[in-house]
């Protein structure tokens, strides 16, 4: 059993950072692969971006490359989104999730567990 819990999130304007926190327990973190992903109001959930148990492959959607990045500290079960040049586009419910698989994955239903999720806002 693995519990996530998500935090970072807010209101910030165009252009500014936030980075969300995701802190794990009840297992092994390092041998979890991570994901972040996000939903909009009347819109379908949708992958944001992946990092494996090592931490040496991540994997980004095509819109936030270059802008967000995902990192993970095994030492504190932490896995991270930093998100740069924020566009109101990337307004959502971000959620953090946790596979049984050490690699990371684009696809929700490869994930077994997630969080509450973190409303991030921005305004334009």
């Amino acid at each position: 059993q693995v519990q996530l819990v998500e935090s970072g999130g807010g209101l910030v304007q165009a252009g500014g950072s936030l980075r969300l926190s995701c802190a794990a327990s009840g297992r092994t973190f390092s041998s979890n692969g991570m994901g972040w992903f996000r939903q909009a109001p009347g819109k379908e959930r949708e992958f944001v971006a992946t990092i494996s148990g090592s931490g040496g492959n991540t994997y980004y959607r095509d819109s936030v490359k270059g802008r967000f990045t995902i990192s993970r500290d095994n030492a504190k079960n932490t896995v991270y989104l930093q998100m740069n040049s924020l566009k109101p586009e990337d307004t959502a419910v971000y959620y953090c999730a946790a596979r049984y698989s050490s690699r990371g994955s684009y696809y929700s239903t490869g994930y077994d567990y997630w969080g509450q999720g973190t409303q991030v806002t921005v305004s334009s």
